[in-house]
């Protein structure tokens, strides 16, 4: 399932109340903004195990985050990690709030495709599964870079950059959640066998 297209609801629609969160950023320029990020936000979220039926409020709260902070934004680095930052965040927080069990992504295939036996999609759901536990055993630090580098294709020098850390502790985060990752795929899938 994808985004709803962020046309079908204007920013006054989320505004409840709160007429003046983006008056930093200027309604125009939010606008503008919203849509162009939109599905990326919601991807982002996505990726990181929103639930789809939370998505689009959580979409929303990514946008009023960054709206409030954006007298933060340093216009010299790219927006795109900056938001990134922010949806990590706002999920993270999201599933220590609720409890809310992460959700592996399930990949977006463009174009028409023949309908999968059941076999195939009883497969991919317990493929799924397995990803979803075992990106479980990581820290959120390590999950982080994780999906950002393997799942998004972010070098670990822009991972590092983007998250203010140095780059030695992205690669180690990096080589510590492949590590912990296949561990534990090694374990489930041994209990399976």
């Amino acid at each position: 399932m994808g985004p709803p297209h962020p046309n079908g609801c204007s920013v006054k629609d989320h505004d409840r109340g709160h007429e003046t969160w983006h008056a930093a950023l200027g309604e125009t320029k939010f606008r503008a903004l919203y849509e162009e990020h939109f599905d990326y936000v919601w991807f982002t979220l996505r990726r990181h195990g929103v639930r789809p039926r939370d998505l689009e409020d959580l979409t929303h709260d990514v946008f009023v985050a960054c709206a409030r902070a954006w007298d933060r934004y340093d216009s010299d680095r790219p927006l795109r990690p900056w938001l990134h930052g922010i949806a990590f965040r706002i999920a993270s927080d999201h599933r220590r709030r609720a409890g809310v069990a992460r959700e592996v992504p399930v990949p977006e295939v463009r174009g028409a495709a023949p309908e999968p036996g059941a076999l195939e999609v009883v497969e991919a759901s317990e493929r799924r599964r397995l990803v979803l536990e075992c990106l479980e055993v990581l820290s959120d630090d390590q999950r982080l870079v994780f999906v950002r580098h393997e799942l998004e294709g972010e070098s670990v020098v822009e991972i590092a950059r983007s998250l203010n850390i140095p780059e030695n502790t992205a690669y180690s985060r990096l080589r510590l959640a492949r590590r912990r990752f296949t561990e534990a795929v090694r374990r489930r899938a041994g209990r399976r066998a």
